[in-house]
């Protein structure tokens, strides 16, 4: 190709070619995203109407109305997607107790906990007590222990590992406890009491 006949390529291609890439690149992230987060809603719907292990993957994509393969680049097994959601009730969870904490009492953190927890009661029986619940556990005192390195040790006597340790499996297993008993038996303010003087007659008990 000659000199003459060479494309007359200028810095305005080449910023539109790289525009045009960036674009598709956010375009095709946000169908991932919106594709993820349909995935979830659909094993959260479901899960209100029959057991994990009842549901398959096939479920789960029609609910969501997404293509078959499109879950698998997204989760290798519905057990992955499980842990995911997991992951994500255990985030929120642990910003609105947080949150109503700070603002209010201890105590209304726990009602705040207890709240969401009755709330998505079917969920949380199988995020504690189904198939995810060792991962969960794990999750949970993972986001714990980010949580207590921000925060002034309660007792100088508890070293803060141990009483993070301590805390997020009692709460845990008392929530486990909880929703595996008659919707009846219990109510939210009963449990939040629990939970505090559980909590505060052994971790967060003053030296």
């Amino acid at each position: 190709m000659s000199e003459n006949t060479k494309p007359n390529r200028t810095m305005g291609d080449t910023v539109s070619h790289k525009a045009e890439t960036l674009a598709s690149s956010r375009s095709t992230d946000a169908r991932a995203l919106r594709s993820g987060r349909a995935l979830q809603d659909a094993l959260l719907e479901l899960l209100q109407r029959k057991p994990f292990d009842q549901i398959t993957v096939r479920d789960i994509c029609s609910q969501a109305k997404i293509h078959y393969a499109t879950f698998f680049r997204h989760h290798e097994t519905k057990e992955s997607l499980l842990n995911a959601v997991a992951k994500g009730e255990i985030a929120h969870l642990n910003k609105l107790t947080l949150s109503i904490r700070d603002a209010e009492s201890y105590e209304a953190g726990f009602e705040a906990l207890c709240a969401y927890v009755a709330e998505h009661r079917v969920l949380w029986s199988i995020l504690l007590n189904g198939g995810a619940g060792g991962a969960m556990r794990e999750e949970w005192l993972r986001v714990s222990m980010v949580v207590a390195r921000e925060e002034r040790p309660i007792n100088a006597w508890l070293p803060t590992e141990l009483g993070t340790i301590c805390a997020a499996s009692l709460i845990a297993e008392t929530l486990a406890w909880w929703v595996g008993q008659p919707e009846e038996a219990y109510s939210v303010p009963e449990i939040a009491s629990i939970l505090y003087r559980l909590l505060s007659t052994s971790i967060m008990a003053p030296d």
